[in-house]
């Protein structure tokens, strides 16, 4: 029987959601391809049609959770002008910090995992990264200085190192201190000079 491209990319799809899902709440070592074909409702067969190897799904994985931030960030600047900073900020240490791990940021959930991947997936992600760095980057012009990259390079490691700990603590308490701290010393950083 043979399947429509629709029907065919509604299983990609589909497997690509829910390796993202398992990836981000098992880790890449912790998953393997049957319980990710359980997870998608799909057999081994279609897993292998759409993809060579575990690696493959999770670099497919990794590069779509970060281009959903890349274009979260667009979407907030096109929105808010030079405004976008602070409901980033909010939106990444609130929404981001407390949702179920499996619907977590990619650059929080997955760049653990990254970092014991293959160089193709190493590579990628470099390349995915530098294009976050560029959106965040080109979305500070109204500070002063050049040094909007490492401006840019800063915050994202300042939220996502935030929700990270804030994760990891089970103190409800203890986790809106980081998060608020975070928040205090991310809005600083991306914030203009008063005006004297």
């Amino acid at each position: 029987m043979r399947y429509s491209i629709e029907h065919k990319q509604e299983t990609r799809e589909r497997i690509l959601d829910a390796a993202a899902r398992l990836f981000r709440r098992e880790g890449y070592g912790g998953s393997g391809i049957g319980p990710l074909t359980k997870e998608a409702g799909v057999t081994n067969g279609a897993f292998y049609g759409h993809f060579k190897s575990k690696s493959e799904a999770f670099r497919a994985v990794v590069l779509s959770g970060m281009q959903q931030l890349k274009e979260a960030i667009a979407t907030l600047k096109a929105g808010q002008g030079m405004h976008w900073r602070r409901p980033f900020i909010a939106f990444y240490l609130g929404q981001r910090r407390t949702c179920n791990i499996d619907e977590s940021c990619a650059l929080v959930s997955l760049s653990p995992e990254v970092m014991r991947a293959d160089d193709e997936t190493r590579d990628a992600y470099e390349k995915i990264l530098a294009s976050i760095v560029d959106e965040v980057s080109s979305g500070l012009g109204d500070l002063p200085g050049d040094d909007h990259d490492d401006r840019a390079i800063a915050l994202l490691s300042l939220l996502a190192g935030g929700v990270t700990l804030a994760r990891a603590v089970r103190d409800p308490a203890l986790s809106e201190r980081i998060a608020h701290a975070v928040s205090r010393y991310a809005s600083a950083l991306t914030e203009p000079p008063p005006h004297d």
